[in-house]
């Protein structure tokens, strides 16, 4: 069902259910008002011909009847009787009246005083009554048409009332909910408009205040960062599919020269080499985007432990000095923290290294002096690592760019490499709550920064 649908029944059921309790309401107290008022005119009536009845000496029965008769407000199929204690009908307006009333009754009359009731379509009140040192009980019985009648009008007006107000409610509901939801057809028309070749393309933000605005404006925010990655693929698949192709056509046509003549064992062996070289080059190339893609899984699924970061450190020196022993790897602790665990962080330990190995090497290789000094400190804030060189460095517009695959710096492409390091490296560090900060001079050198928050206990 759509919202539009549920919003008007929704609303319809609510109001209905208002004006079926307001109706409701209304008709009892309503009902309760004529019963209590034709009561009162009742109870009013029969002490009224009591008193005449029995105070007033020149009136007799037969006079007494003819006034009942004739009064104006006489109600329809009035009758009033009037008994002795002993039970003794001593006076009844209307003979025509047949009926009779129990002992139980008139004893109930005379021990409540007043006692309302009703026989059949009759309402009826009984007074016990005392005068001229006697007592009587006075029973006065008629029925309210009047009353019931415009009752009954009020019910019929409160149901067709009832059932307009619900239909009014019902297409009012629809229209509005409709207007209400427009803005949201609208968002959706644009949205379904947009594709993977027009990720450019913007949903309208309206008044950027109402709730359907912040609804279009972070749409609009998770396209930038589809967009984003859309262009990121795009740059690193054209990027990956050059790096591939280019060893595996080395590859291919140093085969195919081989292939052209038998040649002496020599050239056989430094072919070998060459291809080797080449294979190499394309194993590197291959476990670094299958690194890329490692960091980009959901960190949920990957298996976090706890990393002791001074250790690590000094493993990544040891693997990075046996790969390249003329590198220099320097490691300062300044500040050691009392516990221990202020060393810690979690994370993927294979990850964390290899992000730790591309940091040291790359210091190192655009190095004249083949050198890094890496700081640990801890402090309040949490803990930093620094990398510093004095490298090549790397041009101010470039900063950037770096972190991004396959880019590798406009002074730095007679470097053997990929251009993946980096990009691994920010990956990992964010994927581990961290940041990484660069900061770099042309021929003076660059310095990379890791921060970490504290860990949570």
């Amino acid at each position: 069902m759509k919202i539009r649908n549920r919003l008007s029944i929704q609303f319809t059921l609510i109001v209905a259910s208002i004006l079926i309790l307001f109706s409701a309401s209304v008709y009892f107290f309503s009902s309760i008002y004529r019963k209590n008022e034709f009561n009162g005119r009742l109870k009013e009536k029969a002490l009224t011909t009591a008193k005449l009845f029995i105070e007033v000496d020149q009136v007799d029965s037969a006079l007494l009847k003819i006034i009942d008769r004739n009064a104006v407000n006489i109600m329809p199929h009035e009758n009033i009787l009037i008994f002795d204690t002993k039970h003794r009908e001593l006076y009844r307006s209307d003979d025509d009246d047949t009926i009779t009333y129990a002992t139980s009754l008139l004893n109930k009359i005379t021990s409540e005083k007043e006692w309302h009731f009703e026989i059949g379509s009759f309402e009826c009140v009984g007074i016990s009554m005392h005068a001229r040192d006697k007592d009587y009980i006075i029973i006065a019985k008629a029925e309210d048409l009047y009353g019931r009648s415009k009752l009954k009008n009020l019910r019929l007006v409160l149901i067709i009332g009832l059932f307009f107000s619900v239909g009014a409610t019902l297409l009012s509901g629809w229209f509005f909910s409709g207007e209400a939801l427009k803005p949201i057809s609208e968002v959706v028309k644009q949205v379904d408009t947009i594709t993977g070749f027009n990720l450019n393309k913007r949903v309208g933000e309206g008044n950027r205040r109402d709730e359907i605005a912040q609804l279009a404006i972070t749409f609009n925010r998770m396209l930038d960062r589809v967009e984003h990655a859309f262009q990121i693929q795009k740059s690193f698949i054209s990027n990956a599919s050059h790096e591939l192709r280019t060893p595996l056509t080395a590859i291919t046509g140093q085969l195919e020269v081989a292939m052209l003549k038998k040649r002496e064992v020599a050239e056989y062996e430094n072919l070998i080499s060459s291809v080797l070289d080449d294979i190499r080059k394309l194993n590197t190339l291959t476990n670094g985007l299958l690194s890329i893609a490692q960091s980009d899984m959901d960190v949920q699924a990957m298996r976090m432990k706890q990393i002791r970061v001074d250790e690590l450190l000094w493993e990544s020196r040891q693997e990075v000095l046996k790969r390249h022993p003329d590198y220099t790897v320097l490691l300062h602790f300044p500040e050691m923290p009392a516990d221990e665990d202020d060393l810690c962080l979690n994370g993927i330990e294979p990850l964390f290294k290899t992000a730790i190995i591309n940091l040291m090497d790359n210091a190192c290789k655009y190095s004249n002096s083949k050198k890094v000094d890496v700081t640990l400190i801890h402090d309040k804030r949490g803990m930093q690592i620094t990398f510093k060189d004095e490298g090549i460095g790397i041009p101010m517009e470039e900063a950037q760019k770096i972190f991004e695959p396959f880019y590798r710096a406009s002074n730095a492409q007679r470097f053997p490499g990929h251009g993946l390091g980096l990009a691994l490296t920010r990956r990992t560090i964010e994927l581990h709550q961290g940041i990484i900060t660069i900061s770099s001079r042309v021929n003076v050198g660059t310095t990379i920064r890791l921060e970490f928050p504290h860990i949570a206990a």
